[in-house]
């Protein structure tokens, strides 16, 4: 595609053009976005393709099974999505009731999602009450890609102490805790101050499934040995619920289960792990610096406030790392 303004004339661009782009994004495909726009694929494909012209950048990458965002426009992303918050505070700066609500994606694992992210979502809704917000519950590579590709505006992902931080994003540590065993407080692990592997070993194991951090952890923490029974699935969530209906044990981050709504009506309750001194951490993740909404910085900034409240006394308070 040529370059736009060989003449010396700058691009023509129409806020709808990048409303559009943002809904391919969010949506992953232009059929999806055409249906969330309430267009035609042909009409939502004709204006993408002009504004490609206008800025002489291919911003999709189109096959036969569909169109995606293309590397050059997820380069181009941050800055489109600050243009539509620049103009979203002009809206609102004009009085304009009825503008259009910008959205806030975040990808989250499920250790911290009722102690920490529902808290500061309600915050966030409260302080912006225009900006949705979409949470999507993910395994760290979704997360990952997402980011990326720009479908996620955060991240929040789960780390073992000592493993590398991934190029290309930013990070921010929010939680650093220990791996401790959930249970029922009627279990019998539940009168033990602390627990071996071979009581846990007796009795069922609620094992996350494959590739979350809590999975790597318990397998490396078992070293080829088998509970007596066990179960997989898919977040802590899941596995907390599955506790507390008294179907076994399950290994979590310690910041994952204390403050939970089980854990504060009696229903579940934890133990350490005896001679295990593991740090688990929970981060903060986002695409590389650039133009940012202010929604997202907001959020962003809720999330670390509220992270130090949530950490345990006594812990070093969390800091950015590769900023």
């Amino acid at each position: 595609m040529n370059p736009a303004g060989g003449d010396g004339s700058l691009p023509v661009v129409r806020i709808e053009q990048l409303e559009y782009i943002a809904a391919v994004t969010r949506s992953g495909s232009l059929r999806r976005a055409a249906e969330e726009l309430h267009l035609s694929q042909p009409a939502l494909s004709e204006t993408v393709r002009n504004l490609e012209r206008e800025l002489g950048v291919d911003l999709l990458e189109r096959k036969r099974s569909g169109a995606k965002v293309s590397d050059e426009g997820r380069e181009l992303l941050p800055y489109i999505m600050g243009v539509l918050d620049a103009v979203d505070r002009l809206r609102g700066a004009a009085g304009d009731q009825h503008r259009t609500s910008r959205m806030v994606r975040l990808g989250t694992v499920n250790t911290a999602t009722v102690p920490l992210v529902i808290p500061t979502v309600r915050e966030f809704r409260a302080a912006h009450p225009r900006t949705q917000v979409e949470l999507v519950g993910a395994q760290q590579s979704e997360i990952h890609r997402g980011l990326l590709e720009g479908a996620f505006d955060l991240g929040l992902v789960n780390y073992l102490g000592g493993d590398d931080m991934p190029p290309g994003f930013e990070t921010t540590e929010l939680l650093r805790g220990r791996p401790v065993v959930c249970v029922r407080p009627d279990s019998p692990l539940a009168a033990r101050a602390a627990v071996d592997v071979d009581s846990l070993l007796a009795e069922p194991l609620i094992v996350m499934r494959s590739g979350y951090v809590m999975h790597r952890f318990v397998h490396r923490l078992l070293d080829g040995r088998t509970p007596s029974f066990s179960y997989s699935t898919d977040g802590a969530e899941m596995g907390k619920l599955m506790v507390a209906e008294g179907l076994g044990a399950t290994v979590l981050p310690d910041f994952s289960v204390v403050g939970d709504p089980l854990e504060r009506r009696g229903a579940i309750t934890v133990r350490p792990l005896a001679g295990d001194s593991t740090d688990v951490l929970l981060v903060l993740q986002s695409r590389p610096s650039g133009p940012v909404a202010r929604a997202v910085s907001d959020l962003h900034a809720l999330f670390v406030r509220n992270a130090r409240a949530h950490g345990r006394p006594g812990e070093h308070p969390p800091g950015p790392r590769g900023r």
